[in-house]
C-alpha cells in the first residue's frame, strides 16, 4: 500500500494516477475539510480529466483520511514556501509529514519526497528528522527524491507521459520506486542521486523562468522606442537556432515563479542572472499598471475604476491562482492607494478580491478599459464584445483594430 501525504495539486493527481493504475493508494491530509469533500466523492480543483480520473481511482478503491498509514511506502507531496525576503526555501511543511511518517512506519519503509526543494534541502533537513527518530538510513528507512514535473491545466496527459527523475542513495531501491511510477508513467525515468534529482527540476523550471525574463525585457525596450515585440520576435524565431518565448503580465504558478528563487537563496553571490531574471518577471505587474496609466491619459480617460482586469488565475483555463500576476498588480495598486480596479474571471466561482466580477458581460458593462491578464478560452471566443472598449492585450491574441500591448 502507498500513503500518499498531502493532497493538494500535485499529491491528490499522483494519489489517483497511482490507484487508477492498481496500486493500493491511501490519501492523507491534515485538512479535514478537504478530506470529506474528496470522502463525499468531490474533488477539490479543476482540472481537466481529474474528476474522470477520480471515479477511476475510487472504483479502485482509493481512500483519504487525515490519519497517517501502517505501511512501506510514503509519499509526501506537501507544499514548499519560500521566504520572499531570504529567498530560501521553507521546508518546514516537508519536515513536519517526515517526521508523522516517523511515528507510524515500520523498519524497511521508503519515503519518497515529492515536494519540490532546493538542492541540499533533503540532506539538511529531512535526513536529520529520520536519524534523530532512531532510524537508520539505507537500513531501517529508505530515503527516495521524485520530484513532480507537472502542470496545471494538463496535469493528467503529463502525469501519464512526462519523464521523471528518481533520486536515491542505493540504485536498487531507486529502481524499484522507479517501478512504482513505471505503473502509469509513459515517459523515460531516470535513476540518480537525491541531490542531482533536486537539482535538475529547479533547473527546469529556472531555464523558463529566464527565457520569460528575457521576453519580458525585450518586451519593455521595444516599448521605449515604440517597436513591435511580437513581429521581432516572430521574425527572430524563423532562425532554426532561435526560440524566444512570448512576454507577458508577469510570471505565477508554485513552479517557475518559486523554484528559481531556491537557487538565489542557495548560491547569492553565484546566481546573478537568475537574480536579474527574477526581478524582471516580477517587475512586470508594474510595468502594466504603467501602461494602464499611460493609456487613460492617450484616451482621455480619467476614472481607474472603470479599468476592469480580465483574469485572477495565473495562467489559462484553470482554477489556480498561486503567485497571480493579477493579484500582484492588484496589490501594487493597492500600496499606490489607487481607486480599485474592476475584476472577473470565468474560473473564480467565489469572491477573492473587490470589485469581483462574476459575469463577462456584466464585467464588460462596468468598464471601458479591458486589461487582458490571462488568455482563457472564453475571452478568445467573445473578442467581438471588445470591439467598443479600450483594450490593452497583455498576450497578443485579440486581432481588433486599435488594440494596445504591453
Amino acid at each position: 500500500m502507498i500513503n500518499v501525504i498531502g493532497l493538494g495539486y500535485i499529491g491528490l493527481p499522483t494519489a489517483l494516477m497511482m490507484a487508477a493504475h492498481g496500486v493500493e493508494v491511501v490519501g492523507t491530509d491534515y485538512n479535514k475539510e478537504l478530506v470529506a469533500t474528496l470522502n463525499a466523492g468531490k474533488t477539490t480543483f479543476k482540472e481537466d480529466g481529474l474528476d474522470d480520473l477520480f471515479q477511476d481511482a475510487l472504483k479502485a478503491g482509493i481512500k483519504f483520511t487525515t490519519e497517517y498509514q501502517v505501511t512501506d511506502t510514503y509519499i509526501v507531496s506537501v507544499p514548499t514556501p519560500y521566504d520572499k525576503f531570504s529567498k530560501k526555501v521553507d521546508a518546514c511543511y516537508v519536515v513536519a509529514a517526515v517526521k508523522d511518517v516517523m511515528k507510524v512506519c515500520p523498519k524497511g519503509a521508503t519515503v519518497v519526497i515529492e515536494s519540490t526543494v532546493s538542492p541540499g534541502t533533503i540532506e539538511k533537513y529531512v535526513r536529520p528528522v529520520i536519524e534523530e527518530n532512531g532510524f537508520k538510513i539505507g537500513e531501517d528507512i529508505n530515503l527516495v527524491h521524485a520530484p513532480e514535473r507537472i502542470i496545471p491545466g494538463n496535469m493528467v496527459y503529463e502525469l501519464l507521459h512526462n519523464n521523471r527523475t528518481i533520486g536515491a542513495d542505493d540504485k536498487a531501491i531507486g529502481e524499484k520506486v522507479k517501478k512504482l511510477y513505471a505503473s502509469f508513467c509513459q515517459g523515460d525515468i531516470v535513476v540518480t542521486d537525491i541531490k542531482t534529482a533536486e537539482m535538475t527540476k529547479v533547473v527546469e523550471n529556472t531555464f523558463r523562468a529566464v527565457n520569460i525574463a528575457f521576453a519580458n525585457e525585450l518586451a519593455k525596450i521595444c516599448r521605449h522606442d515604440n517597436m513591435d515585440v511580437y513581429e521581432i520576435i516572430r521574425i527572430c524565431n524563423m532562425h532554426p537556432r532561435v526560440n524566444i518565448l512570448q512576454p507577458g503580465p508577469g510570471v505565477g504558478g508554485h513552479c517557475i515563479s518559486v523554484d528559481p528563487w531556491f537557487l538565489v537563496g542557495d548560491y547569492p553571490s553565484l546566481a546573478n542572472v537568475i537574480n536579474e531574471s527574477m526581478k524582471t518577471n516580477d517587475s512586470m505587474p508594474d510595468f502594466v499598471l504603467e501602461r494602464i496609466y499611460e493609456i487613460m491619459k492617450e484616451k482621455g480617460l480619467t476614472d481607474i475604476s472603470r479599468v476592469g482586469l480580465y483574469g485572477l488565475t495565473y495562467k489559462e483555463n484553470v482554477d489556480d491562482m498561486r503567485e497571480s500576476p493579477t493579484l500582484q498588480l492588484l496589490e501594487s495598486q493597492q500600496r499606490h492607494l489607487a481607486p480599485g480596479l474592476k475584476v472577473y474571471d470565468p474560473f473564480i466561482t467565489s469572491d477573492v478580491v473587490d470589485n469581483q466580477y462574476h459575469s463577462l458581460d456584466s464585467f464588460l458593462d462596468a468598464v471601458d478599459l479591458v486589461v487582458i491578464m490571462v488568455k482563457h478560452n472564453e475571452i478568445k471566443e467573445n473578442m467581438s464584445k471588445l470591439a467598443d472598449k479600450v483594450v490593452l492585450d497583455c498576450h497578443n491574441i485579440c486581432d481588433l483594430d486599435g488594440v494596445y500591448h504591453i
